[in-house]
């Protein structure tokens, strides 16, 4: 069984973690020196500069197109899931998260008139800003970039 071997030696599966990975670890130190505390939550927690999702879906179709390259059905595949991703972060889930900082604005402004008692606040930092996903998005191309293909074509 290679099942490990295999997945390890996956260039574009190894890439695109790569990209999460980074992405993420950009989203800890950015948050770090704006807010002056270490927030391990952002690892995996939407929302924040840069988009991890962006940054992950543009480094696989990056390494896709590297090894299959741009005219392959499997680039096209990666390319509309990449698009996809991006755009659901910027439009649907940022409407939620906008929908959730007004919902619990309502609910705060009518609590202080009579008690109403939820189990917890709604997530209102699930969706991205358009350069949030824009740098996520140039990130995870700059490390499909970078990687280094492993295998002699």
């Amino acid at each position: 069984m290679y099942i490990i071997s295999d997945l390890l030696n996956n260039f574009a599966l190894t890439v695109s973690l790569m990209g999460w990975l980074i992405a993420s670890v950009f989203k800890i130190i950015i948050g770090f020196v704006r807010e002056k505390r270490l927030d391990f939550r952002r690892l995996y927690g939407s929302g924040g500069m840069p988009s991890s999702h962006s940054a992950t879906v543009t480094s696989l179709a990056t390494a896709v197109a590297k090894t299959d390259g741009l005219y392959s059905t499997s680039f096209a595949i990666a390319f509309m899931f990449a698009f996809i991703v991006m755009y659901d972060a910027l439009g649907v889930r940022r409407a939620a998260g906008e929908q959730a900082r007004i919902l619990n604005q309502l609910v705060n402004n009518l609590s202080q008139q009579r008690p109403i008692y939820l189990r917890k606040k709604l997530k209102e930092l699930i969706g991205h800003t358009p350069l949030e996903v824009i740098v996520g998005g140039l990130l995870g191309i700059l490390i499909g970039l970078i990687a280094p293909y492993p295998y002699a074509r």
